[in-house]
């Protein structure tokens, strides 16, 4: 159970990456085209802020997406590391499913908390394996 639940996490997150940088990209085209300034900011550097922020966003979802695809494809737990940037990209989509829910509407939420269900589920089902317990020694009564 756990592998596919690893590959459709894995292609969760590469979608999502890419609606990232579509949306950044329009806001950036939008931000370039209004000619406003928003507290005295530039408007070509609020655009060329958008498009960093979605290519770094994209970037990172999709280095989230590949190590969730090769641990179903491998069937193997990620690395440390690998589960702390699993770890991570999870506390985010909690975060952002909590402001989401004010400023977009509850099919966000409800697409975030999938999102996260999704990595929560992949890292507990690649989690420590049991090991078996070391064998002890009987305690045996010693004769007087």
């Amino acid at each position: 159970m756990r592998r596919p639940v690893a590959i459709v996490t894995a292609l969760v997150l590469f979608g999502e990456a890419v609606g990232i940088v579509l949306i950044n990209a329009v806001l950036a085209t939008v931000a370039e085209n209004q000619n406003m300034s928003l507290a005295g900011l530039d408007p070509d550097a609020m655009s060329a802020g958008t498009w960093v922020m979605g290519g770094v966003s994209g970037l990172l979802l999709v280095l989230c997406g590949l190590i969730a695809l090769i641990a179903g494809v491998r069937d193997r737990a990620p690395g440390r590391v690998g589960r702390i940037v699993l770890i991570g990209c999870a506390v985010v989509h909690g975060v952002l499913g909590a402001v989401t829910v004010g400023l977009v509407g509850w099919a966000a939420f409800a697409f975030m908390m999938v999102v996260l269900a999704l990595l929560v589920f992949t890292l507990l089902s690649y989690g420590p394996e049991t090991r078996p317990q070391a064998q002890r020694p009987e305690l045996t009564p010693t004769a007087p």
